[in-house]
């Protein structure tokens, strides 16, 4: 995956002959779960290096499909996208390969992930993007299943960028909620279909994406759980300063972009220069505390280090 190429003019192009502008997410996601996009048909991810794309960047975005999160794909699709993208190539990261996926909480749905494929391409990012099935429901507590994303993201995926240059991807889960704190090998037969399986921590398949990403989430700071001790205080155990704490949902894709950026040489002002005024602070905000880290050198056979 990820052999074709982003065009901000065929975005605006397809946005428009899809009536994006005009249409609810009703109309726009799928209305149920895309075969393609379910755990036992996962095997392996792999974003790869091309002859269009001679160093990937493998990206992956997981999204909360509950209610209370389902605005947010929704933002993306409508007008976000491009600022992704956009933000991402024009500040020297020529070859993103981006990754949607989407979570719910595995106690209460039979369908709580969705995985698509890294793609740079405009139609498959958004063949990919609009696939997801805005779930809803959510189980009346403060947490959900983001470590089925940290699964997925440590033990199947392949990425070149790692595995040419190891040079790390990146990582985003994106909710206002806890995760669970564990699978069971019961879970894991059921949901990816493991012929064997054994009971597994959030800490442990944190550690494995970890390996392979640089793991963040962005905590979406305005509904049920603003601010909440409990919930901050798990993800800050969990991530330390790679926490993103984000007081505008209208800003996610310019953060992760920005992040993304800055970690590759870009300067975050003249970055955030380009966004409006509101966008620019929320992006500033939440970044302020955070951990993006930087590429400090490069080894005798040109490797990244990061």
């Amino acid at each position: 995956m990820g052999y074709s190429t982003w065009s901000d003019d065929a975005y605006s192009n397809l946005s428009s002959s899809k009536s994006y502008a005009s249409k609810s997410a009703d109309d726009i996601f799928s209305k149920s779960a895309v075969s393609d996009m379910l755990p036992k048909n996962i095997t392996v991810r792999e974003s790869r290096d091309s002859d269009i794309h001679p160093e990937s960047l493998a990206i992956m975005v997981f999204l909360d499909d509950t209610g209370s999160m389902g605005r947010i794909p929704e933002n993306i699709v409508k007008n976000e996208l491009p600022t992704l993208m956009n933000t991402i190539i024009d500040n020297g990261v020529l070859h993103p390969q981006v990754l949607f996926g989407a979570i719910n909480d595995h106690h209460c749905l039979d369908t709580p992930i969705q995985v698509g494929q890294f793609e740079s391409g405009t139609e498959e990012l958004d063949k990919w993007l609009t696939g997801v099935a805005l779930q809803g429901g959510g189980g009346g507590q403060d947490m959900e299943s983001y470590l089925l994303a940290w699964l997925v993201a440590g033990r199947h995926t392949s990425i070149d960028c790692f595995e040419k240059r190891n040079e790390k991807g990146f990582f985003f889960t994106i909710g206002d909620e806890k995760s669970w704190n564990s699978l069971t090998a019961d879970n894991l037969k059921k949901l990816f279909g493991y012929e064997k399986a054994e009971d597994v921590s959030d800490e442990q398949l944190l550690e494995e994406a970890q390996r392979l990403y640089n793991v963040y989430h962005i905590h979406v700071n305005e509904a049920s759980y603003r601010d909440d001790p409990k919930v901050l205080n798990y993800w800050k155990k969990m991530l330390g300063e790679r926490l993103i704490i984000l007081n505008d949902y209208h800003a996610i894709c310019a953060t992760i972009a920005t992040l993304i950026a800055v970690q590759h040489g870009a300067d975050m002002k003249t970055i955030t220069a380009k966004f409006g005024a509101a966008m620019a602070g929320a992006v500033t905000s939440a970044l302020a505390t955070v951990d993006i880290g930087a590429i400090v050198s490069k080894n005798d056979d040109g490797v990244i280090k990061l």
